[in-house]
């Protein structure tokens, strides 16, 4: 049996949000810190362009190619808004991030668990 590509995007998908979540905690639990700028990770879509698919070789006489995993890279935001101490950090903004991952994770887990047990049916039967 083959490899199912959606588990590797999920697993790729908990990875960035894994990051995200990160960044999102260490901007709040440095908000009183003066001259400190929020960080934020670069979206899940250019996560996914930047990352190439390839076909994979099942028969030996088939090219061997691969798919170039992307690096996320975590980054200044681009307009941030600078309190008198210098800081960035806006609580309402990290407390919506902190919400999309929440629920990002949570539907992530849905599907994988949804396509695990549809995968368990057609093997059962």
């Amino acid at each position: 049996m083959q490899p199912v590509n959606l588990f590797d995007l999920a697993t790729q998908q908990a990875r960035w949000l894994s990051v995200r979540q990160t960044a999102v905690s260490g901007n709040i639990a440095n908000i009183n810190t003066p001259g400190y700028k929020a960080l934020d990770v670069e979206p899940f879509e250019s996560v996914l362009d930047n990352t190439k698919v390839a076909m994979e070789a099942t028969h030996a006489v088939h090219q061997k190619t691969g798919a170039t995993p992307s690096s996320i890279l975590v980054e200044a935001q681009e307009d941030p808004k600078l309190l008198p101490s210098g800081n960035s950090v806006v609580l309402e903004d990290e407390l919506i991030k902190a919400g999309e991952v929440r629920r990002a994770f949570e539907l992530n887990t849905a599907i994988v668990k949804s396509f695990h047990r549809m995968m368990m049916m057609t093997a059962r039967s």
